[in-house]
C-alpha cells in the first residue's frame, strides 16, 4: 500500500519555480532515500509535502487522502513526523517538555525514545537551549518519534555533528528502521544511508529523474546525478 504517494509536483517560491515534477512514493513499512546534488529541491519537496511551502501543481496523497493543499497542524495530526533541516526544537522548553508537548498515544512512548537515546534520559531537565547540536537533533528525532508517525521524515539528520553523535543517530536510525517504520529520508553519507534504504528516489534540478533500489544506483548513475 502506497502511505505517501507525489505526483507531478510543481513548487514556486515567490515566481521562481523549485520544483517543476517531482514524482515519488513510500509504500507502508518502507524506508526511502531522497537524493540529489545541493540545490535539487530535496528540501523543497519535503517543506511541500508538509505544506511549509505549499506546492502550485501536482498532487500529494498519504493514507488515501489528498494532503496538497491540507494545512501543516492537520497533515500532523494524520502522522507525518518532520524532523527538519536545523532541528528547531523549543529552546525554552525543557527536553522532557518537548518530548511531552508533542506525545501521541502509541508505541514510542516516552521511555521508549530515552532507549533509543540515553542521553536525552540524562539531559531531560535541561532547556532544550543548552544542549550541544547532536543533542538537539536527537530531541528532534525524539519528539517526532513521540507523535508516533505513521511516516518520518528526516531532513539531513547527521549533518554538521561531530563523528561519534552521527555514529549514535545513525543507530538510532537503524532501530526505527528495524522496527518497520516507515521512513523517508536525506542525508549526504551514502555509506550509511544506502544500507537503510529499501528504495532511493534522485532529483536533478527540481525533477525525478532515476528511482531504485540501492543495489543498483552504480557508481556512473552515483556520478552522473550526486557528484560522488
Amino acid at each position: 500500500m502506497k502511505l505517501l504517494e507525489i505526483e507531478a509536483l510543481q513548487t514556486f517560491y515567490g515566481k521562481s519555480q523549485a520544483l517543476f515534477g517531482v514524482d515519488l512514493a513510500v509504500e507502508e513499512g518502507e524506508a526511502v532515500a531522497l537524493m540529489g546534488r545541493n540545490g535539487m529541491g530535496k528540501t523543497t519537496t519535503i517543506r511541500s509535502i508538509c505544506h511549509l511551502t505549499p506546492a502550485r501543481e501536482g498532487n500529494i496523497k498519504f493514507a488515501g487522502k489528498d494532503i496538497t493543499r491540507m494545512r501543516p497542524h492537520r497533515i500532523a495530526r494524520l502522522g507525518i513526523g518532520l524532523v527538519p533541516e536545523g532541528r528547531r526544537c523549543f529552546p525554552n522548553l525543557t527536553v522532557e517538555e518537548n518530548l511531552l508537548a508533542a506525545a501521541r498515544p502509541g508505541k514510542w512512548t516516552l521511555s521508549g525514545v530515552y532507549a533509543l537515546f540515553p542521553r536525552l534520559k540524562e539531559r531531560r531537565g535541561q532547556y532544550a537551549r543548552t544542549l550541544s547540536g547532536g543533542e538537539q537533533q536527537m530531541l528532534a528525532i525524539g519528539r517526532a518519534l513521540a507523535t508516533n508517525p505513521r511516516l518520518v521524515i528526516l531532513d539531513e539528520a547527521t549533518e554538521g555533528l561531530a563523528p561519534v553523535i552521527r555514529h549514535d543517530i545513525w543507530r538510532a536510525i537503524r532501530a526505527i528502521r528495524a522496527e518497520g517504520q516507515s521512513i523517508l529520508i536525506v542525508d549526504k553519507t551514502l555509506s550509511e544511508l544506502l544500507p537503510v534504504a529499501d528504495r532511493c528516489v534522485v532529483l536533478e534540478k527540481g525533477r525525478t529523474v532515476w528511482t531504485g533500489a540501492p543495489d543498483v544506483l552504480d557508481a556512473e548513475t552515483q556520478q552522473r546525478f550526486l557528484g560522488v
